[in-house]
């Protein structure tokens, strides 16, 4: 049984409105159990998500965060799963370096018919966030973090990287 069983935790989940969302809806519809302590933002693509939202949600005491969107190649807008993966690929390798355990964050493809697939997703990660516990507090500002990043982010080894990732799908 995990150490804070019965209590609940901040758990954030980032929802594509075409694919994510419409999976934890069908879930909801077939009276599928959930964990309770996931909050949902739905957003109109998981390749409109900035890290800096993934960042601030945890320096606003988030214990952990999920990210789901529409499998590769079935994206709504074509191409934005393909940006969302390559910019969270990034993130998480950066999530060390700036004090977060890379295993509060995760991110995943479930489309609007795999109600079951959310149920298994969503159930797994809160689990491990259980097991992790609380998040500890923050000891960098917003204004620091969000320097440190634009910094990485626009580095000349990650320009034209987000290109080549489509191209290469696309292939």
């Amino acid at each position: 049984m995990p150490p804070l069983a019965g209590k609940e935790l901040r758990i954030v989940g980032f929802l594509c409105n075409w694919c994510s969302y419409g999976g934890a809806d069908t879930a909801g519809v077939g009276r599928f159990s959930q964990p309770t302590d996931l909050r949902i933002i739905r957003v109109p693509c998981s390749g409109r998500i900035d890290p800096l939202f993934i960042l601030r949600t945890f320096m606003n005491g988030a214990d952990g965060v999920l990210v789901s969107g529409c499998h590769p190649r079935d994206c709504h807008y074509s191409e934005g799963n393909l940006y969302a993966r390559r910019r969270l690929e990034i993130l998480q390798r950066l999530m060390p370096f700036i004090g977060i355990e890379p295993e509060r964050f995760s991110y995943t493809w479930v489309s609007a018919s795999e109600g079951q697939r959310w149920q298994k997703v969503v159930g797994t990660f809160t689990d491990e966030i259980h097991a992790i516990g609380p998040a500890k507090p923050f000891g960098i500002s917003m204004e620091q973090l969000e320097k440190q990043m634009a910094g990485v982010l626009a580095s000349p080894e990650n320009a034209g990287a987000e290109k080549q990732e489509v191209e290469r799908a696309a292939s």
